[in-house]
């Protein structure tokens, strides 16, 4: 189990779609275990199979802050059948990435999500067709306007792909609003950052403005224009789904842990 359970560190780095890909080309390991659950302990719940705890990549108990968090995971665990494939196992990647990496980097994952929000996708807007521009509008205008009423400032919106810089005093206020996130919260919210291309579509979901549904529509707006012009691409959608899959996962950990 721990040489499986070390590689898991290594894909929480990479994106979702060459996650996929290296994935797919491993050999996975055989099921091992009958039964896993998740089981209070100090500090939170841990996930045992069939009696003894999984360990992080650090060789620490993998602990999860709430029983719903706990039970979720272990559910990723019971639902492998003769193989494990940590491919469907987004939970569990997050949460060992948490524990291990981000808790001693917390500072370098905020910084990075902060420069997402320098960079925001919400803020570079099309200037044709007409009907691109009437829908990124309707959808992200509400959400650049929160965002800077939120953090005292306001965004700079940008036609074309030429970058231009956000105001450094509304950054900083971004920065502080995400350090007092566990390194749970913040390995969601990085994720989610990391899916969507905006750090505010992330801070909106963090902090309940939006729900899922329609943070995943306002990411997804340039995209669902081009299916609608020229139709769905078969691979694009199975890649769509599988990051879905990782967006729900982060979705859950910002609501429950």
């Amino acid at each position: 189990m721990r040489d499986f359970i070390e590689v898991l560190q290594e894909d929480a780095a990479k994106d979702p779609e060459q996650r996929a890909r290296d994935l797919s080309r491993r050999e996975l390991p055989k099921r091992f275990y009958k039964e896993a659950a998740h089981v209070g302990v100090d500090g939170g719940y841990a996930i045992h199979l069939d009696g003894r705890p999984v360990k992080t990549p650090g060789k620490a108990t993998l602990l999860l802050p709430s029983a719903a968090l706990g039970a979720a995971v272990a559910a990723e665990w019971e639902a492998q059948e003769k193989e494990i494939n940590p491919a469907v196992m987004p939970l569990t990647r997050l949460a060992n990435s948490a524990q291990d990496a981000v808790s001693v980097r917390f500072a370098e994952v905020a910084d990075e999500v902060t420069r997402f929000a320098g960079n925001d996708a919400l803020c570079y807007r099309a200037d044709d067709p007409d009907s691109l521009v009437e829908t990124q509008h309707r959808l992200w205008d509400p959400v650049v306007d929160w965002a800077g009423s939120l953090l005292g400032g306001r965004f700079v919106l940008i036609e074309g792909l030429i970058h231009a810089p956000q105001p450094d005093d509304l950054l900083a206020a971004y920065r502080q609003r995400i350090d007092t996130r566990s390194p749970l919260s913040l390995a969601a919210l990085h994720t989610v950052t990391s899916l969507t291309g905006s750090a505010l579509l992330a801070l909106a979901l963090a902090e309940g403005h939006l729900d899922p549904d329609s943070v995943w529509s306002a990411a997804h707006v340039e995209e669902d224009f081009t299916i609608e012009r020229w139709g769905e691409d078969a691979e694009a959608t199975r890649l769509r789904a599988y990051k879905r899959t990782e967006f729900d996962a982060a979705v859950l950990i910002l609501r429950e842990g």
